[in-house]
C-alpha cells in the first residue's frame, strides 16, 4: 500500500533532519515525487531536484537564494479576487464530481505512517474553502494546491496505484480547465452558468466568425478560439456547440456568399444559421452579458455544473424531427448530420480527433443546462409526484383487472351449472338419452322407442 521511499529529508546540503515532526520543508521533489538531494525554496516547504527543473529556473548560485516555479509564477500574477472566485467555484465543483472515486477510496491522514510522508496536507473540501474566503492570490496558485493533492497521493499510495491514477486525471482535467479560462474567460463563464442565449453573447475581445467543414459535412458557422500551424480550434453554432480543430483549407470567412458553399440547408443547419444571426444582432448592437450576480455562492455553480455534466451523459441521440427551436415552428423532415465532434464538458474540451456526434436538441438543452437552482428543485419535486402517480394509476389498473377476472370466474361457473342441470333434466327424461362428456357439454341426444 505505501512507497518504499526513502524517509531521510534533504536539504540543499544534503545534511538529513532527524526530527522529521519540525522540518519546515518537503522530503520529495514537488515534479517527479522521488527524494534525493533537492533544491529547498526560500519562500514556502517545496523542494526540486535540479534535474527535474527547466533551465530557466535552476540555480545559477549556490550561494545565492532560490525560490520554486511555484512562488515565482504566484508573484507575477496580480489578479481580481472576487473575479477569479466565481471562476475557480465552477472549476472546483467540477473536482469534486471527479474526486468522488479517489475519496471512496478512504481518508487515510490519520494513519501513523501519513505524518512521516506526507508533509502538507490537502484535499478537495480544503480548497473548495480555500475558494470560498477568497483565500487564493492567483491562478497558479490553486493549480498549485491541485498538483500538491497529486503529489501526496503518488507519496502515500504509490506511484502506481489506482489512487494515483484517479489523483493525475483530477489534476490533468484542472489543468485543462484552467487553459480554457485563459483562453476566453467570456466563455468559459457562460458556457458554465448557462444564461439564456448564453453562445450568442459577444466575448471581449469577439471571436472571429467563420464556415467551418468537416469531412464528411458541409460548412457550418462557428466561432474561433484559437489557431496553430495549420489547425483552427472552432466551437460550431447550433444544438451542442462542439468543438474541433480544422485544417484552415477549410475555413471560410463568414462573409463569403452562403450559395458559393453548396450546402444543404437541414433543418440543424438552419437552427446554427439563426443562432449565428443573433450572435450578430448582438454584437451590431452592443449587446454583452452583464451578471449581476457573477459573485453567487457556491451552490449555484455547484447545481449549473452538475445540470450539465448529467445532461451530457445522458444525451446519446437526437430525437429526429421532434422538438424545434424555441418559439418557432418546423415541419418535421429528416435531417442531415450536424458536423459536430463527440460531447465536450461546459469548459469547452477539445476533441483530439473528429469523430461522430452526439446531437440533442437545442430547445431541450437549453430549457435543462439554464435551469437556476430552484427550478431544479422544482424538477427533483415533480419527479417524486410522477412516481406517487405511476404507483396510484398501477392500484388503480391492477384492482379493474381483478374485478374483472372474478367476473369472469363467477359467469363460468354459473355457466357450468346450468349446463350440467340441463343435461340431468334430459337424462332423467323418459323420452330421451343423452350421451354426455366429461366437460358437461351435451354432445349428442336421441329419441328412444317406449
Amino acid at each position: 500500500m505505501y512507497d518504499a521511499y526513502s524517509m531521510q529529508p534533504f536539504s540543499r546540503t544534503a545534511t538529513p533532519n532527524k526530527d522529521w515532526e519540525t522540518e519546515n520543508h518537503d522530503w520529495y521533489c514537488f515534479e517527479c515525487h522521488l527524494p534525493g538531494e533537492v533544491l529547498i525554496c526560500d519562500l514556502c516547504f517545496r523542494v526540486y531536484h535540479s534535474k527535474c527543473l527547466s533551465d530557466e529556473y535552476r540555480l545559477r548560485d549556490s550561494s545565492s537564494h532560490w525560490q520554486c516555479p511555484v512562488c515565482r509564477s504566484i508573484k507575477k500574477k496580480n489578479t481580481n479576487k472576487q473575479e477569479m472566485s466565481t471562476y475557480l467555484r465552477f472549476i472546483v465543483s467540477r473536482m469534486k464530481e471527479r474526486a468522488i472515486d479517489l475519496n471512496k477510496k478512504g481518508k487515510d491522514s490519520k494513519h501513523p505512517m501519513y505524518r512521516r510522508l506526507v508533509h502538507s496536507a490537502v484535499d478537495v473540501p480544503t480548497i473548495q474553502e480555500k475558494v470560498n474566503e477568497g483565500k487564493y492570490r492567483s491562478y497558479e496558485e490553486f493549480k498549485a494546491d491541485a498538483q500538491l493533492l497529486l503529489h501526496n497521493t503518488v507519496i502515500f499510495y504509490g506511484a502506481d496505484s489506482e489512487q494515483a491514477d484517479i489523483a493525475r486525471m483530477l489534476y490533468k482535467d484542472t489543468c485543462h480547465e484552467l487553459d480554457e479560462l485563459q483562453l476566453c474567460k467570456n466563455c468559459f463563464y457562460l458556457s458554465n452558468a448557462r444564461p439564456d442565449n448564453w453562445f450568442c453573447y459577444p466575448c471581449i475581445p469577439n471571436h472571429e466568425l467563420v464556415w467551418a467543414k468537416m469531412k464528411g459535412f458541409g460548412f457550418w458557422p462557428a466561432k474561433v478560439m484559437q489557431k496553430e500551424d495549420n489547425q483552427v480550434d472552432v466551437r460550431f453554432f447550433g444544438h451542442h456547440h462542439q468543438r474541433a480543430w480544422i485544417p484552415s483549407e477549410n475555413i471560410q470567412d463568414i462573409t463569403v456568399n452562403v450559395h458559393r458553399l453548396h450546402v444543404k440547408r437541414s433543418m440543424g443547419w438552419k437552427k446554427a444559421c439563426d443562432e449565428l444571426e443573433l450572435h450578430q444582432r448582438f454584437l451590431r448592437e452592443g449587446r454583452f452579458w452583464k451578471s449581476k450576480n457573477e459573485d453567487r455562492g457556491e451552490e449555484e455553480a455547484e447545481s449549473s455544473i452538475s445540470s450539465t455534466s448529467n445532461e451530457q451523459l445522458k444525451v446519446t441521440q437526437e430525437p429526429r424531427a421532434k422538438k424545434g427551436r424555441r418559439n418557432q415552428s418546423v415541419e418535421p423532415k429528416k435531417e442531415e448530420p450536424e458536423p459536430e465532434t463527440e460531447a465536450v464538458s461546459s469548459s469547452q474540451e477539445i476533441p483530439a480527433l473528429p469523430q461522430p456526434i452526439e446531437k440533442v436538441s437545442v430547445s431541450t438543452q437549453t430549457k435543462k443546462l439554464s435551469a437556476s437552482s430552484p427550478r431544479m428543485l422544482h424538477r427533483s419535486t415533480q419527479t417524486t409526484s410522477d412516481g406517487v402517480c405511476q404507483s396510484m394509476c398501477h392500484d388503480k389498473y391492477t384492482k379493474i383487472f381483478n374485478d374483472f377476472k372474478d367476473r369472469m370466474k363467477s359467469d363460468h361457473k354459473r355457466e357450468t351449472e346450468r349446463v350440467v342441470r340441463e343435461a340431468l333434466e334430459k337424462v332423467r327424461s323418459p323420452h330421451s338419452v343423452s350421451v354426455l362428456f366429461p366437460l358437461g357439454i351435451v354432445r349428442e341426444s336421441f329419441p328412444v322407442a317406449v
